[in-house]
This record gives structure tokens, C-alpha cells and sequence, in this order.
């Protein structure tokens, strides 16, 4: 059996499927590219196919993961394309290598997001951050299946900056742009928790819903400050190149993707 990891997008129109929507594409997407799939033994057989932390339904993302098992060796490069092509624009499959280590849920320990703030001046977001960083704790409130839940949105966030995209664009109304670094703990802290956050400590509140898209996830790097690539312990396990009788190289990974 062969496992390939890959990463995929949700662009556009389509931030608004929900993971299960998702799931109902990408396996017609596995029938249409004919792809030899491992199944799940009982009376009801499912393509083995693993998501790892997928991202809440109305946001973007450029770094989605999941894994698949194979019945018979596929390169991933070809899979990834052939994938790609059976999926709707917005679902991209940026992504492909083969499994050659464990644990790739292990290794989402964080993710970056970049929240567009339309209407927000640069000057009221700035000062927001710099207040819900200087707390200790930000309690903010969501509603689960289970009631209202109380929680601190502050221990999670390894970083929290606002950009001023209005440098190159005098003449647009205001708007500002967050980039969060938000650690995945239990409970998880959304981005949408770090919103409730800044109402609470600067009372920021967007006159329209904010544009939300994750940038990346992977592993936290405590010295930088940033995540990962999650798919780089593959590819570094992957068998080193070597020269054929003719003197050419044959190359056995497939490069993709860093990320952000």
C-alpha cells in the first residue's frame, strides 16, 4: 500500500463548502481520475482518506491537508495534476508527496491566518492588537453544541500584527489587514475568537464580516516565530537522486510548494 499526503486550496466562491462538501467532491474527484484506492473493510467500504484540520466553513485556505492510500504506486506529481483536473476551480491541489514518515497530524501545530479588515483604519487596528497583546487573558465567548462556552483567546496566539495595505493605494477606503499566528490548542481558538477578542479589549468592530483566509499550518518554529512546512520531513526522506547508466538523473519526489 502507498500513502500520499496532499495540500489543496479553498479559493473564492468556494470558502463557503463546508468540509463535508468537500469530502463529497474530492471523492468523485478520485473516481473521475481513476485512482486506485485503498478501501475500508465491513459492510460499508470508504476510500482511506484522512483530513487533518480542516478549516472552519466561510473561510479561505492555501494550506489544507489530508492523506490517501493506494492499492498500487502512483507518482504524485501525475496524481496531483490528475486530482486537480477533477476538481472545481477554487479546489486546487497545489501539493503531492509520498508518505515516508509519521505523524502528519502531529506536525499541524499551528496555523497563519490573514484577516482583511474592509472598513477598519490601519491606526484603530493597530491600536486594538497592541491592547489584546498587552493582556494576560482575553475571555471571549462561542457558542458549541453543548451551550455558550467561556474561554481565553489570548494563550494561543504566537503572534498578532496589523498591515496597512493602503501604502500603494491612496485613493481606497479603509482597511487593514491582520496576520495571526494562532497555535492549535483545545479548546481551538478560531480567528473569529481573536475578533471577539478585540471587541472585548478595544471594542474593533468591522462594519463587514472579515475576509478570512489561512495562509499556512505546519509545525511551530519557536526562534522565528512562524510554521513549517509540514510535507519537508517527506520529501527529505525520500531516496536521494541517483545517476542512470547514461548519465541523466531521475528525480524521485516531486518539489511543491513551501509554505508561507
Amino acid at each position: 500500500m502507498q500513502r500520499i499526503r496532499l495540500r489543496y486550496t479553498k479559493r473564492g466562491r468556494l470558502r463557503f463548502t463546508s468540509h463535508r462538501d468537500f469530502q463529497r467532491a474530492f471523492e468523485r474527484a478520485l473516481r473521475r481520475a481513476e485512482v486506485p484506492m485503498a478501501y475500508s473493510a465491513g459492510f460499508t467500504p470508504h476510500p482511506k482518506v484522512s483530513y487533518a484540520n480542516a478549516a472552519p466553513t466561510g473561510t479561505g485556505s492555501e494550506a489544507e491537508f489530508l492523506e490517501i492510500a493506494l492499492t498500487e504506486r502512483r507518482d504524485p506529481g501525475t496524481l496531483r495534476a490528475l486530482l486537480d483536473e477533477s476538481l472545481p476551480d477554487g479546489l486546487d491541489i497545489t501539493d503531492a508527496v509520498e508518505a515516508r514518515t509519521s505523524g502528519l497530524a502531529e506536525r499541524l501545530t499551528a496555523s497563519i491566518w490573514e484577516l482583511r479588515l474592509d472598513g477598519v483604519p490601519f491606526e484603530d487596528a493597530e491600536k486594538a492588537v497592541a491592547g489584546f497583546l498587552g493582556a494576560e487573558t482575553v475571555e471571549v465567548q462561542r457558542r458549541t453544541k453543548n451551550g455558550m462556552r467561556t474561554f481565553d483567546a489570548r494563550a494561543a496566539v504566537a503572534g498578532l500584527e496589523a498591515v496597512d495595505p493602503q501604502a500603494d493605494r491612496p485613493g481606497d477606503k479603509p482597511c487593514a489587514i491582520l496576520r495571526l499566528v494562532v497555535r492549535h490548542v483545545t479548546p481551538a481558538v478560531r480567528p473569529d475568537d481573536v475578533l471577539s477578542g478585540l471587541r472585548v479589549v478595544a471594542d474593533l468592530a468591522p462594519p463587514v464580516p472579515a475576509a478570512v483566509t489561512r495562509l499556512a499550518q505546519g509545525l511551530f518554529d519557536e526562534e522565528s516565530g512562524t510554521v513549517t512546512d509540514p510535507l519537508a520531513p517527506d520529501r527529505e526522506a525520500a531516496p536521494a537522486v541517483s545517476p542512470t547508466a547514461t548519465g541523466t538523473a531521475v528525480a524521485t519526489a516531486p518539489e511543491g510548494a513551501g509554505s508561507a
